[in-house]
């Protein structure tokens, strides 16, 4: 990261960001070239892991990348607010955000897929759902280990004469 005074380290500004954006941006690499998708997710983070868990239809362009490349990167942001300034270079965008990288693995036990689906529905809405073995034969369920993951924060600068567009 080249701005580290915008990173965030602190655990809890990390979950909270997790929380609160609800789009991941997929990044896959299909023989060269580059693919990404918009997507639900939801997550787990144990003892500063990060476990990211995405689901699609069961058939599809998105699955046929992963399998034939399975390295994957994501993003996700949120907060996002344009602000503006008194000269064109102080326009800008206040943000937090999270990018990470790691290997998509199509998640293929039943009670795995359950229990994923689970963790993305509540991350998404808040509540809890439970999920039938019909329910989840449908849908193809995905997992990222992310092997590494920053977060940052852009807040809107104090300067004078600085305001939000919003």
């Amino acid at each position: 990261m080249t701005r580290r005074e915008l990173e965030v380290t602190d655990p809890q500004e990390i979950i909270r960001i997790l929380d609160t954006c609800k789009v991941l941006h997929l990044g896959l690499v299909d023989e060269g070239q580059p693919y990404i998708v918009p997507m639900n997710y939801g997550y787990v983070m144990e003892d500063e892991q990060l476990t990211i868990y995405l689901h699609s239809a069961a058939q599809g362009y998105k699955l046929d990348v992963i399998q034939k490349n399975p390295v994957a990167c994501f993003v996700m942001e949120c907060d996002v607010t344009p602000f503006a300034g008194q000269v064109a270079c102080q326009y800008g965008t206040s943000y937090s955000s999270l990018f990470g990288r790691g290997t998509v693995e199509l998640v293929e036990d039943v009670e795995e897929k359950k229990k994923a689906l689970t963790i993305l529905m509540k991350t998404q809405t808040g509540k809890d759902f439970t999920f039938d073995d019909r329910m989840v034969s449908i849908v193809s369920v995905m997992k990222i280990q992310a092997g590494s993951y920053t977060a940052k924060k852009r807040p809107i600068p104090a300067a004078l004469g600085l305001y939000s567009e919003n």
